[in-house]
């Protein structure tokens, strides 16, 4: 029987943090170009992905002061779950890219490992910048899902958190369980060197 002591669990967790921040290297050894292409390349997957299910979104993107998209991988291991993840935020006004690293670690039953993709539209230059800027990490959690046809995916979910709208694009479909609670966004160094 595996018993989580304390010591375990720093272990566990020292582990899963070094697999993350090793994950969020983005596209491992490449030239600095080619990580940025890969980015942009997932950005427009991602993009157009949403823009198939739920149109309506393209026009809330042109029009909101900026948006950013991520990608996630996160692991679920007995109680706790960690992921990491990259992407890019979109400046609508200055057309500037900026991009960025994600973490996150919760508590928690499970386990499995889970893909998913973020889309956040920012609705004011403020809460933009206070994302770029500040790193901003959720303290809450927020959960809305919307059931499909059929098939059981989920399409039309959004959540409103800070004047920001999170969409969230898994393998079932589009659908948002603001799985963002204990996660940290960080500018990326090397990509955003010029």
């Amino acid at each position: 029987m595996f018993v989580l002591t304390p010591k375990r669990a720093r272990s566990i967790f020292t582990l899963f943090i070094l697999i993350i921040l090793t994950g969020c290297a983005t596209t491992g050894s490449k030239p600095v170009s080619d990580k940025r292409a890969s980015v942009q390349e997932m950005r427009q997957n991602v993009l157009t992905e949403i823009y198939q299910q739920k149109p309506d979104v393209q026009s809330q993107v042109s029009s909101a002061a900026g948006y950013a998209v991520f990608s996630n991988a996160n692991i679920n291991l007995i109680l706790a779950s960690f992921g990491g993840g990259y992407g890019v935020v979109h400046d609508n006004y200055t057309k500037q890219d900026i991009y960025m690293n994600m973490g996150e670690v919760g508590l928690g039953l499970g386990a499995g490992v889970k893909d998913f993709r973020v889309l956040m539209v920012f609705h004011s230059a403020e809460a933009l910048n206070y994302f770029v800027n500040k790193g901003w990490a959720f303290g809450a959690q927020a959960d809305a899902t919307a059931k499909a046809s059929d098939k059981g995916g989920a399409v039309g979910a959004e959540a409103i958190v800070n004047n920001i709208t999170i969409y969230q694009l898994t393998q079932s479909g589009l659908s948002l369980q603001a799985t963002i609670k204990g996660t940290k966004f960080w500018k990326n160094r090397e990509l955003n060197q010029y």
